[in-house]
């Protein structure tokens, strides 16, 4: 019996070392466009495509929220110039979907700093992506 209760104690030691990270992650706030993002993409057939995603921004820290709530057409505005001069194969392909991913953090990031003076997010996520 003893033997179990000293297998227990790397994890709990693990645990006890995590927390502390844990807590200084907290501070980081996410902020969602409402609503969805939906634009066309370049398409060579007749019909036009369209993708929808939902984009978050993950906040450096809580308090931005205010001033990125603030500056969110200029920021959705640019997120949807990006995506509709992005060309089919791109927007449909994972890879292509990660590179405009990361030219959307990159451009938001940018305006941002311009606006702000500061740089106030860590990154933008696509959590919901979908195409036609």
């Amino acid at each position: 019996m003893r033997l179990k209760h000293l297998s227990l104690l790397p994890l709990l030691a693990l645990f006890f070392v995590q927390q502390p990270a844990l807590a200084q992650e907290d501070k980081y706030a996410y902020f969602g466009f409402e609503p969805d993002i939906i634009t066309n993409y370049i398409t060579t057939k007749k019909k036009p495509g369209y993708v929808r995603i939902t984009v978050e921004l993950m906040l450096i820290d809580a308090s931005y929220l205010d001033v990125v709530e603030h500056h969110s057409p200029l920021l959705r505005d640019a997120i949807v110039e990006i995506l509709g001069k992005e060309p089919e194969e791109k927007i449909k392909s994972l890879t292509g979907r990660e590179e405009v991913r990361k030219l959307c953090a990159s451009k938001v990031k940018s305006l941002l700093q311009k606006e702000t003076g500061q740089e106030l997010i860590k990154d933008l996520l696509f959590t919901n992506y979908l195409y036609h």
